[in-house]
């Protein structure tokens, strides 16, 4: 991938392990790539290559047993994790497969809360009514996640992760709990609302044609990076 003087993430020879029931297991083994500001990435690779495992680590969601991974100019593994935290929560978004929806909340609720955990000090209820009609649930305010379809659920996802204008977006498999139409209909979505909003995407993908839409493509193998295609 092409180095840029704006990177608003980087990896450098990124490695994680873990003691397994038949000894040491290497996860990641010294993975490195950049990421310039506005640009979309997918990681690729089978089952256990190690995809979900570096997508974390480039969150700030765990730490790597070695190696540097600088996010919007901080050095992650110089912070302790309330400062990777409050890093998360006002420069980052996420989108899941299982949605991770608070089921107690209304639609409108699950939006609010990434912005009244950062207390903003704007209008949380009038942001997240803007955002469920930026995904076409404007009409779903106040439905709970179980009253809604699965598509749904992912557009009110994909709404609470742009809510608070996050300069990266991070997507593990956003449509694999989807059927073929459905993840259609969200990756579109998905993809308008990052052009939109210019953000930054870095998502796991078991689908080609979905890690196709990317610009950039990095494959992993067995823990290692294999190849990159644009």
């Amino acid at each position: 991938m092409p180095q840029s003087a704006d990177v608003i993430l980087s990896a450098s020879d990124v490695s994680k392990a873990v003691a397994g029931p038949d000894g040491h297991l290497q996860i990641l083994d010294s993975v490195s790539l950049t990421v310039p500001t506005g640009e979309t990435l997918a990681i690729v690779g089978a089952s256990g290559s190690g995809k979900t495992t570096l997508l974390g680590l480039l969150a700030g969601l765990d730490n790597p047993d070695s190696g540097d991974i600088v996010l919007d100019g901080s050095h992650l593994n110089r912070l302790d994790e309330e400062a990777r935290a409050a890093l998360r929560r006002r420069r980052i978004g996420f989108v899941f497969q299982s949605f991770h929806l608070l089921p107690a909340l209304t639609a409108e609720e699950n939006v609010m809360l990434p912005l009244e955990l950062e207390d903003s000090g704007g209008d949380a209820r009038s942001a997240a009514q803007q955002a469920l009609a930026s995904v076409g649930l404007e009409k779903r305010l106040h439905h709970y996640p179980h009253q809604l379809s699965g598509g749904e659920q992912q557009r009110v996802a994909i709404a609470r992760a742009f809510v608070h204008s996050p300069r990266l977006l991070f997507a593990d498999e956003p449509t694999g709990n989807l059927d073929a139409r459905t993840g259609r209909a969200v990756s579109d979505l998905l993809f308008d609302l990052n052009q939109a909003r210019g953000t930054t995407l870095i998502l796991v993908t078991h689908d080609l044609n979905l890690a196709q839409r990317c610009r950039h493509v990095v494959r992993l193998d067995g823990g290692r990076r294999v190849d990159e295609a644009a």
